[in-house]
């Protein structure tokens, strides 16, 4: 007969029998009481009242019974912990059991029992089983010392808990030193800066031998250790990669995950171009497609680490799109992860294939599904500008299917395809204007409102339709409504003789008639603005448009490389980092990808991020000419005394040593004030801060983003803030920077819009970078190439300035400004006059090149300056 039997009884007066019987004085009887104790404890019956009586049969040889005492000791020792004090002499005892079961029985026990007086007596036996024998107990003692730890962090430290635990590591049992650096892991997760693993090569190699053997969680262990190491260069990663490819075909898939992080970390510091790099990506690829042949829960755990991987890495996985075209039988949420990761490996070579599989998935019965499939033909358009005209008449084939929520997708993303590309496919407009009856949702609505608009030069009836919007005003949604006003208004600037009455109506509901702040905004603007100056409302409204860009849903890549280094957890799934969603996170420590070693003497980016972080690209600004014209104004015209940037005489004066500024005042940031100022030190750029907390309450969780900006600045790596900030301290930290991110022309040129969020908000601040600090090293011309270049430079291209009240001579001037990687070529003396030809580089490769003129006994100097403007700027 099974033990169900147990939970089977409601018998009144319970209790009392079970007393009886557990003082039986046969062995039998009382092992089926304390059965029947446990069983009445499963189902939520109070039976605490029981402890002595319980506790009195642990004196048993028999390991089935001790067991289940333990679990009775176990549930309600914390509810009594002056009765549970009575079972320490027997635990001890057990500790010195000859059954080495018992003793790791009774180890395990007492680390599970989270008592203050109990534990003081749990460190001599288990210090003893730290060196038992048998390896079962060994490996049992080292997750009881975390336990301990989340207990008296204190007494396990000065007991030599921890010492004992590092020394696990060299155990020959491999499932020993599995659980030492499982138990060790955890507690350095809440102690972020101690080095409790210590992890050096010697370590390495010991943990790499114990991979092999042990058990597929002791392996999960090792590898997520692994992960957190930096090897000293390339030869060492290598050889951990190869040490660790072989757990990519382990038939665990959170073995597989484990082993894909490490990779994938150490991938960073492998060289590219190195037969060994592309030979590990290879190998990546088939145990990540093996995961996709598991259960769909484990499809979409998969799917969303690859995901990552993906964006990270899209060369892992560009030749194997097919094994993520959707099933029949596939979830619903397994058939979006693929889809999103479809069109991220979409590319010229494979789109012919990628748009037949999306115009099937478009006549599925799954009305989310079909509008995502829908979303991502316009996707591939906009992303694969070679497709644009195939996936455009997919899309009208799809508009003749006449299906309601069909068409109305297909409307909104044609509406990004126009912006992605304008003036292109506006023969299809009176296609889509045959539709407008049948648009009811907002989103279709307000794309349709926006064409018509945005065309309305082309289609002669644009203001019978807008007007057709315009009957049902105020029970559109604001954001059809605010959309109707624009593209009216736009209507009204290309045909202001025949809608001036329209322009009126829409005017006088959007101010008059509603009640919604934005709105009433919008139409205030441009009613003072057409009535004001109709010229600039045509400059502001119909002004071009920025092309969107192809990708709009990718993860921010500082965020994306933590998210890496968390393969394989909760936070791949999530998308999010752990301290976004664990309670208490202040403690967890911010992962980042290793630095490769060679990054700052060869100006590669530790933190690079698919085709946005090609450095080569970001030499390129739009429009080199005129930024060549802000920058020079920037320092040196009639404005400098505007505080916008050290101008020359600043350089020369103070040799560039900039104080700190106070960046944003506590009042503005809920008591965080941050001060700073921007150096270059050794060809590396620094945001020099320092963060003081004037609030009442503790800040973490610090995360700083800066927006795109026209020299492509963006931060190496994370804060390195890793400790909460307390009330009234500071924190003195060097952020360092490079130039390849993401570029769009500022005004002023060295303006950055930066973000910094912590636990309590996130704060926005602008700053201005003195522009030397732009200045590279390698700025210093040759001689015939800057005689050359000055003379084929065109005299429209110079520009002349003054700088007043400078008492120095032509020496100490040229020292100070190559100290700011200023330098000069050549120096004459002509007629007494002092001439310096100076050369200087910025970061994105343009070139300009200087005449300082300098009279002897006269504190004012001439600046000429010259350059190729977009023609002729030297690239490097």
């Amino acid at each position: 007969m099974t033990d169900s039997k147990y939970f089977t009884t409601n018998k009144k007066g319970e209790i009392f029998e079970l007393k009886a019987e557990l003082n039986n004085e046969k062995k039998e009887k009382r092992k089926e009481a304390v059965k029947k104790v446990i069983a009445a404890m499963t189902v939520g019956k109070d039976v605490s009242s029981l402890f002595p009586d319980v506790v009195n049969c642990m004196q048993t040889d028999n390991l089935e019974l001790k067991k289940l005492v333990y679990l009775y000791l176990m549930n309600y020792a914390k509810n009594q912990p002056d009765m549970a004090i009575m079972a320490v002499n027997s635990f001890v005892k057990d500790c010195e059991d000859p059954n080495p079961l018992i003793r790791a029985l009774a180890v395990r026990t007492m680390g599970c029992i989270r008592v203050d007086k109990i534990t003081e007596y749990l460190c001599e036996p288990l210090r003893k089983c730290l060196k038992d024998e048998d390896p079962y107990v060994r490996k049992t003692a080292a997750v009881c010392v975390a336990k301990l730890h989340d207990i008296n962090a204190q007494m396990v430290e000065d007991q030599g808990f921890l010492d004992s635990l590092r020394d696990l590591i060299a155990d020959s049992n491999p499932m020993v030193v599995a659980n030492a650096v499982a138990a060790l892991s955890e507690i350095s997760e809440s102690h972020p800066n101690s080095n409790l693993l210590d992890l050096n090569p010697q370590n390495i190699n010991k943990l790499l031998t114990a991979l092999n053997e042990c058990t597929e969680w002791g392996q999960i262990f090792i590898l997520d250790c692994l992960s957190n190491y930096n090897p000293k260069d390339e030869r060492e990663a290598q050889s951990i990669c190869e040490r660790v490819t072989p757990r990519l075909s382990h038939a665990n898939s959170a073995v597989v995950l484990s082993a894909v992080k490490v990779l994938m970390k150490f991938l960073e510091l492998l060289p590219k171009d190195s037969d060994y790099y592309n030979t590990l990506l290879k190998k990546l690829s088939p145990p990540l497609v093996t995961l996709l042949s598991g259960e769909p829960e484990v499809q979409y755990v998969a799917l969303r680490n690859i995901n990552l991987i993906v964006q990270k890495r899209p060369e892992i996985l560009k030749q194997e799109i097919k094994v993520f075209f959707v099933k029949y039988n596939d979830p619903i949420y397994v058939k979006l992860e693929k889809l999103d990761i479809m069109i991220r490996l979409a590319s010229q070579a494979n789109i012919a294939q990628v748009l037949a599989e999306l115009k099937e998935y478009a006549t599925e019965v799954d009305v989310d599904f079909v509008r995502k499939a829908v979303r991502a033909i316009g996707r591939c358009a906009i992303k694969v500008e070679q497709s644009a005209e195939r996936c455009v008449s997919t899309l009208l084939d799809l508009i003749q299917t006449k299906v309601n929520y069909v068409v109305q997708e297909a409307i909104v993303v044609i509406r990004d395809i126009f912006r992605k590309y304008p003036n292109k496919y506006e023969s299809i407009i009176a296609t889509l204007c045959e539709n407008l009856d049948s648009l009811d949702e907002p989103d279709a609505r307000a794309a349709m409102i926006w064409i018509v608009g945005e065309y309305a030069e082309r289609i002669d009836n644009a203001d019978e339709l807008l007007e057709s919007f315009l009957e049902g005003f105020h029970d559109e949604s604001t954001q059809v409504q605010l959309t109707l006003l624009t593209a009216i208004v736009k209507l009204f600037l290309k045909k202001p003789s025949e809608t001036q009455e329209l322009v009126q109506q829409v005017l006088s509901l959007a101010t008059q008639d509603s009640d919604n702040p934005d709105l009433r905004d919008r139409g205030y603007i441009y009613w003072r603005l057409l009535s004001t100056d109709p010229v600039t409302a045509k400059e502001v409204v119909l002004s071009e448009k920025p092309l969107i860009s192809e990708e709009t849903d990718l993860i921010e890549p500082t965020l994306l490389d933590e998210l890496i280094c968390h393969i394989g957890s909760l936070a791949s799934v999530y998308h999010k980092p752990p301290n976004a969603f664990v309670e208490g996170s202040h403690g967890i420590h911010r992962k980042h990808l290793p630095v490769q070693h060679s990054s700052i003497d060869t100006g590669e980016s530790p933190v690079s991020s698919g085709p946005a972080a090609n450095i080569e690209q970001t030499h390129v600004i739009p429009s080199q000419g005129d930024l060549l014209g802000d920058l020079l104004n920037l320092d040196l015209g009639p404005r400098s005394t505007c505080p916008r940037c050290p101008p020359l005489t600043v350089l020369i004066a103070c040799n560039s040593v900039l104080l700190l500024q106070v960046w944003l005042p506590a009042v503005k940031a809920k008591g965080l004030e941050i001060s700073g100022t921007f150096t270059r030190r050794q060809g590396q750029m620094y945001m020099d801060m320092t963060f003081t907390n004037k609030a009442l309450q503790h800040m973490t969780d610090f995360a700083v983003q800066f927006n795109k900006n026209s020299f492509g600045v963006i931060p190496t790596s994370p804060l390195p803030v890793h400790t909460p900030l307390m009330p009234n301290q500071n924190i003195e930290l060097s952020l360092p920077l490079n130039t390849i991110g993401p570029v769009m022309k500022m005004d002023p040129l060295n303006n950055l819009q930066v973000a910094v969020k912590n636990n309590i908000d996130v704060f926005y601040f602008s700053v201005l970078i003195p522009l030397n600090i732009f200045f590279v090293e390698d700025g210093k011309m040759e001689r015939q190439v800057f005689l050359a270049t000055w003379k084929d430079i065109p005299n429209e291209n110079e520009l002349q300035y003054q700088i007043k009240e400078c008492h120095l001579n032509a020496d100490t001037v040229s020292g100070k400004l190559q100290n700011s990687n200023i330098y000069t070529i050549a120096k004459r003396n002509v007629e007494g006059q002092d001439m310096l030809y100076q050369s200087l580089k910025l970061t994105n490769g343009i070139w300009i090149l200087a005449e300082l003129r300098i009279q002897p006994g006269n504190p004012n100097y001439t600046v000429l300056y010259s350059n190729f403007a977009t023609e002729t700027c030297v690239k490097v």
